[in-house]
């Protein structure tokens, strides 16, 4: 079985939305990060920098929420050439660009405007980032902006329809197990 290490309040929440979208079975290892079991010698021979989330799937250890999404997709997912590219787009915008943008605070008042308003003609057309149908795209996007309001004061009235696509995603059963319950 599957299993994914992670700590209280990290990241390893995306990936656990995401199996919990495709039913996968796995094991949660919660990792008490204040004792520092992520930088046991255990831990580290799965991520060499004692960081979460991380996955092992049979002989596979990997690490990085991004690359584990991509790999779930591919795995367990069912995803043609392009769409896999379109996903690689997407997940590596959440981690490389709409993340630093929106919690670097030297960045935000920059990046928001240049983030927000195209994400939100993009929603004001339609329902999910990569189209009509919920993808890990949206688990990348979508927990990026779901943070938001967990972790910032930031006022996103301007984006009415990034707030209803964060309303949608957080109406998803497999969100609210995930991430939802987080306050």
């Amino acid at each position: 079985m599957l299993k994914l290490y992670g700590g209280a309040r990290s990241r390893a929440s995306i990936v656990q939305w995401y199996l919990e979208e495709l039913g996968v079975p796995y094991e949660f290892v919660m990792l008490d990060m204040q004792a520092g079991e992520h930088r046991q010698l255990d831990f580290c021979e799965i991520n060499p920098f004692g960081k979460v989330p991380a996955i092992v799937d049979g002989d596979l250890k990997l690490w990085e929420s991004g690359a584990i999404l991509l790999y779930l997709q591919d795995r367990y997912g069912q995803a043609d050439l392009n769409q896999r590219a379109i996903a690689a787009q997407w997940v590596l915008f959440a981690n490389a660009t709409l993340g630093p943008g929106v919690f670097v605070e030297s960045n935000r008042e920059r990046e928001m405007p240049r983030l927000m308003q195209p994400l939100d003609e993009i929603f004001g057309k339609r329902k999910f980032i990569a189209g009509d149908e919920f993808t890990v795209s949206d688990v990348a996007v979508g927990s990026m902006l779901a943070y938001i309001p967990l972790m910032l004061r930031l006022d996103l009235s301007e984006y009415p329809n990034v707030l209803d696509y964060m309303k949608r995603i957080a109406e998803r059963p497999a969100f609210q197990k995930a991430i939802g319950g987080r306050k």
